[in-house]
This record gives C-alpha cells, structure tokens and sequence, in this order.
C-alpha cells in the first residue's frame, strides 16, 4: 500500500476518486453493451438489407456496369465500386471492423468484409459475398464517429467534475484538522497564544473544544511551574548572601572551611542561575537574520577564558539565518561548557549544511568518555545528568535548556559518540523561517 495515501485528505480523495473510476467503468461497459452496441448492430442490419436490394437479381460473376451503377447511385446515393476505383475514392484509408464483418456475413449469407472511413460523411463501405471484388459505397450522412465518442467525452468530464468536487469537500473537511495541527506544533514549543474556532463537522468541533480546555490547563500548570521555580530560586539566594557575608567574617584560622563554603555557594548560585535561564526560554521569541558564524566565533572567543584549546572551522558559504541571538549564544556557550567539563583534551567546533541543505549544523566534539547510547536520548530531559563516566555536576539542566531552544527554532539536537573516542553535540538550524501558524 506504499501508493495509499497517509493523510485523511489524502485517503479521502483516493477513495473518492477509485470509487467514482469504478462507477465510471461500470457506466460506460452498461452503456456500450445496451445502447451502443446494440444501435450499431441495427445499423449494420438496416445496411445489409440495403445491399440485398443492390443485389437482389444479380448472380455471381456478374460485372457490374458503370451504366447501372451510375443509375443505382441516383436513385439510392448508393455506389458499387471496383477495387481499383474503390482505393481511389478512400477505400485505402479506412478501417476494418471485424466485428461488423462477421455480423455483416451473417446477414449476407457469406463472407463479408466491412470497412469504415472516418470522414465527413461518415463512409460505410461493404463487399458482399454476391459480388466479390466490389465494393458498396454507402454514405451516413448526419452520422459522426464524434457521436460515438460523445459518450467518452461524458463519462470522463463527469469524472473530472466529480474528483474535483471530492477534492473541494475533503480540503474543506480537513481544514479544520490542518488548524488543529498548526495549533498542536505551536502548543508543543509552548505557545499557548493560539484559541482554534470550533468549526466544522460535529465530531471535529468535539474534538476542537477539547484541544482548547487542554492547551488552556497546560497553560495554567506551566505558569504555576514556572511561578514555583522562580518563587524557589529567588528565595534561595537569601540565605545564600546570608552564608556568604557570613563566611567571609570567619577568623583567618579557618580559611580551609571558607574556601569550601565559597564554592559550594558559587555552585548553588550557578545552579539557580540554570533554574531561572530555563524558565526564561519558556517560549518563542523574535527571530532575525543573523551571520551563525560570527555568533560562533564569539562565543568560542569568550570561552577562551579557560584556558583550552578550542579550534572553530566554520563554512564561509554560510550566510545569515533566522535565529534568536541570545538564545543560540546560550546554546552554543552550554555546548562548549559541557565539552570543557567532561573531557579534558581540546575541544573542536564545526559549522556546515546537511546533507539537502535545508538545516546549518553547528558540531561541538570533545575527547571525553561519552554517553551510553541507551542514554543519548533521555539526556535532554530535566534534572537529567546521563551517565556517572562524565560526572555529576551541574543541575542538569543544561542539555533541556538547549533542545527547548533549538525547539523554538524548529530545528533539532543531535548527541552521538565519535567512534575515535568522545562526544559529538549537534544542533540544526533552518536555513528559513519555520512557518508555524
């Protein structure tokens, strides 16, 4: 069933479709063998009688003069012609109907040969068993081929007309399913902006109020979560200043504990500050045109400040695309980090198209030990921190902050182990804004 249709306006053409050619097929065959059919043969009868009455006191081997073939053509229209002035008169360019010959046999008592030329008039012509060799020239004036294929001409207008009407009812019934898929995408990168009008059959506006009241309570439970996470964060930095002023009033004899104290507060506060930077890309935010290799570069510059070695090839065929600066600075300095934190040796990032260039790709690959490749996947989810061989630091948060951004941009993350040992951190980026509405 690779030809079958997977979308339901697709498969409601199909079917509309493969059921009006069945109707079509059946029509024409009933048409043909009791209508058309059978007035031919009334014509193929009502011919032969004709050319009975040509030879009704005619014996065989008699030559048929010009004198009374002149005669019998005034009264009756009607010619008897010679092969050789037969072929003369178009006889060359008509076709034989086998069927109408063996018909025309059985009315003549013998062998008979009928052929047909398509003019204006239409040209019956006849060689009757009474006359071997001769030929009768029969005139149907006011009957055309055309009118044979009239009904051709209908059945396929009725059938172009009937798909097309198909066509127009399934899009207008799916347009309401195409709305809710729109509203779904958008949904999914939270946006929850968009209020679907309840149109449509019964069963779609149903389903239509439903995704509403869905996508209003996710809504609310996303602004209380990001409301609790925030509320949490934001109160947690108190103690924490409390700590650290604390801390630095401690006497000198315990500068081992203070140095210790300082740190952890410096993790926590890094932590929150993850907290709050993924509650900040909660949702879509204005894209422009800008130059990706530049905003690379100036990343990798920043990053410099660690003191490893970080190499940035980029491919200078690639000019601006729709991003939101901000966010991708975000997201690419997260990458680096994350390199920088679980591997030790230098650290190599790459921009270049895909293989249809529809998406840039920037690459960020380290020498660490990796990710468990039943774990590349549920790395992104939050508070995730994938395997013990790279550690346990951080909140965990740093890979959902990155996929939830490059989501935003309609692209998509890649992690997958190199095989001369380390990780390989992908992100793509459409070359054109991704039409979400």
């Amino acid at each position: 069933m690779g030809m079958f249709p997977r979308s339901a306006f697709g498969q409601t053409v199909f079917l509309v479709a493969a059921l009006l050619l069945i109707n079509q097929i059946v029509s024409y065959v009933t048409v043909s063998l009791y209508v058309v059919k059978p007035t031919i043969e009334q014509v193929n009868l009502m011919l032969a009688k004709q050319i009975k009455t040509v030879f009704i006191d005619w014996e065989d081997g008699v030559e048929v003069t010009d004198e009374v073939s002149e005669k019998f053509f005034e009264i009756t229209g009607i010619e008897v012609m010679t092969q050789r002035e037969a072929m003369r008169n178009g006889l060359g360019q008509s076709r034989e109907y086998s069927g109408l010959s063996r018909s025309m046999s059985e009315q003549l008592n013998g062998f008979s040969r009928v052929r047909i030329s398509q003019t204006d008039p239409l040209i019956y012509w006849v060689e009757a068993p009474q006359a071997p060799g001769y030929w009768v020239k029969v005139p149907l004036t006011g009957f055309k081929e055309s009118n044979l294929e009239f009904l051709t001409f209908y059945l396929s207008s009725i059938g172009f007309l009937s798909v097309l009407g198909g066509w127009l009812f399934a899009r207008h019934l799916n347009r309401p399913l195409k709305a809710l898929q729109q509203a779904a995408i958008k949904v999914g990168v939270g946006d929850f902006s968009t209020k679907l009008q309840e149109q449509g059959s019964s069963e779609v506006i149903e389903v239509t109020r439903a995704f509403n009241q869905m996508s209003r309570g996710i809504a609310a439970l996303e602004n209380d979560r990001r409301l609790l996470m925030a509320g949490v964060s934001h109160d947690l930095r108190t103690p924490l200043t409390r700590i650290r002023l604390a801390t630095e009033m401690m006497v000198d004899e315990d500068d081992y504990l203070r140095e210790g104290i300082i740190y952890d507060i410096e993790d926590m506060n890094g932590i929150i500050d993850q907290f709050i930077e993924y509650l900040r890309h909660h949702k879509r935010e204005e894209q422009s045109y800008e130059d990706i290799n530049a905003l690379v570069a100036e990343v990798v510059q920043s990053e410099l400040k660690h003191q490893r070695v970080i190499t940035f090839k980029p491919n200078p065929n690639i000019g601006k695309i729709p991003i939101s600066s901000v966010a991708i600075k975000r997201v690419v300095t997260n990458m680096i980090e994350n390199a920088l934190r679980y591997s030790e040796g230098d650290i190599e990032v790459l921009s270049y198209f895909n293989s249809n260039k529809k998406y840039v790709v920037i690459a960020v690959n380290d020498s660490g030990p990796g990710i468990p490749e039943s774990e590349l996947e549920s790395v992104f989810e939050p508070f995730k921190q994938g395997d013990a061989a790279r550690g346990s630091e951080g909140s965990g948060l740093g890979l959902a902050i990155i996929k939830r951004i490059i989501d935003m941009h309609g692209g998509k993350v890649v992690l997958s182990n190199r095989p001369e040992g380390g990780l390989s951190a992908q992100i793509y980026l459409p070359v054109k804004v991704v039409n979400q509405n």
